[in-house]
């Protein structure tokens, strides 16, 4: 067994991949696991509103502006986005060897300050526990 980051985030989904490159911004190393053996970029679109692309303007909110029309003004920001792209430019925002393919977990077990993680083809990973929260308030707290 070896330790693989600080954080391993099971699924390279819109969710997955939208935590890792803020995590990394902030200093954080995390792995992201996913059990298909390439990005799943099926699907159409979905609305952002205006929350979203304020989340989004931590790193690729103007990127994803330039290739998607705004459908609302005033004082919401709403956009038909496209999910394949959403993913691209995550994924674009990783440094090399964040996702790991083909990584199916089969389950999870915690063994002191670390997590275990016992996958499908019988690796096992380890990953420092982290309080995920109070690390990032302490960040922003300059702590």
């Amino acid at each position: 067994m070896e330790v693989i980051a600080d954080i391993v985030i099971v699924g390279a989904g819109v969710a997955g991949l939208a935590t890792s490159p803020g995590l990394h911004r902030m200093g954080l190393q995390s792995l992201v696991l996913e059990s298909s053996e390439s990005l799943r970029t099926t699907g159409f679109s979905f609305f952002t509103w205006t929350n979203a692309w304020k989340a989004l303007d931590l790193g690729i909110g103007d990127s994803l502006r330039q290739q998607h029309i705004q459908l609302q003004g005033g004082e919401h920001e709403v956009r038909c986005v496209r999910r394949k792209l959403l993913l691209e430019t995550l994924v674009r925002e990783l440094p090399p060897g964040t996702i790991r393919f083909g990584s199916k977990v089969v389950s999870i077990e915690e063994a002191g300050n670390l997590k275990i993680v016992h996958l499908a083809d019988g690796s096992i990973l380890k990953a420092k526990k982290q309080t995920l929260v109070s690390q990032i308030l302490a960040k922003f707290k300059g702590d």
